[in-house]
């Protein structure tokens, strides 16, 4: 695939506040998941052509030298500007190498996709996790596959997600739901969230964090408007949204208290974590100082 020159890989985050993740790697440029929603797209980023998939070159020489050079391990994200598991990554296998590498330096990890194809590297995620914290999570916005293809119309469908968390359960892994974004005036029903919640719950994962609403900026919005109105002709959504919204970034559901609400009584009655700071605590109990931070 087309490659594309890169120093570094793994950067240092300024705090670990985004599930714990001291820093982030990304070893793709782009993502052809074709999600409608997608911060990354925003002209803040600089991502021309967001849509093309491009592979960093050397980007696992670079990686394990800068491990290497690392004199505290810590946990490493993915996931934060494009999939680490688009559909590249079947025949590239780059982000299996990779965490390959988070294993022999002992680094812990924190993947997060809409792909079902995470369950392929169960067993490194298991044996970075006899070492050090290990999570991983699936992106969920609906419960209905239908609707998933209209707003994520290039990925894994919420049901093939769903199934590789169980796998990735069944093996023993922290797993995790990240519910964001919650789409106004689309995905934020009581139906829509209840649903996957107890979805979340079947297939044996330990959390779910929410968000209901989405972010819009310059470039992604335009792209956004543009796709409700070819994904959802004549629900007149896109001007609801300019209405309801303005240039506003945080796009909150106008129904977000009571979502709040019906969202926090089913995780309390299911046993699931949905607080960032527990579902951290949760996952790297028993790991060096982290057991004492979760007292």
């Amino acid at each position: 695939m087309e490659t594309i020159p890169a120093k570094t890989i793994l950067q240092k985050n300024k705090s670990s506040d985004w599930f714990g993740s001291d820093y982030n790697m990304n070893l793709y440029k782009g993502c052809c998941h074709g999600c409608i929603y997608c911060d990354s797209r925003s002209d803040c980023y600089r991502i021309e052509d967001f849509g093309r998939v491009r592979a960093k070159e050397n980007c696992l020489e670079i990686l394990r030298d800068e491990l290497r050079r690392k004199v505290r391990t810590g946990v490493v994200g993915t996931g934060a500007m494009c999939d680490p598991y688009s559909p590249f990554e079947e025949t590239e296998q780059l982000t299996r190498h990779a965490m390959e590498l988070l294993d022999a330096f002992e680094f812990g990890a924190h993947v997060l996709t809409k792909s079902s194809l995470i369950a392929r590297d169960a067993d490194i995620f298991c044996s970075i996790a006899e070492h050090s914290p290990m999570l991983c999570q699936v992106t969920v916005t609906s419960a209905d596959d239908k609707l998933s293809a209209l707003v994520e119309p290039n990925v894994s469908r919420t049901s093939e997600r769903l199934e590789a968390i169980a796998k990735l359960s069944e093996s023993g892994l922290s797993t995790g739901i990240v519910m964001n974004p919650l789409l106004p005036f689309i995905e934020d029903t009581e139906e829509n969230v209840l649903a996957i919640v107890r979805m979340a719950k079947e297939c044996g994962a330990r959390s779910v964090y929410p968000m209901f609403g989405l972010t819009m900026r310059s470039g992604q919005r335009e792209y956004f408007y543009r796709k409700l109105e070819e994904n959802f002709p004549g629900s007149g959504l896109a001007e609801r949204y300019a209405k309801t919204y303005g240039e506003r970034y945080v796009c909150n559901s106008p129904h977000i208290k009571r979502l709040w609400r019906v969202f926090t009584e089913e995780c309390k009655k299911l046993g699931l974590v949905y607080e960032m700071r527990d579902i951290i605590a949760s996952y790297k109990l028993g790991y060096g100082d982290s057991q004492l931070s979760f007292f």
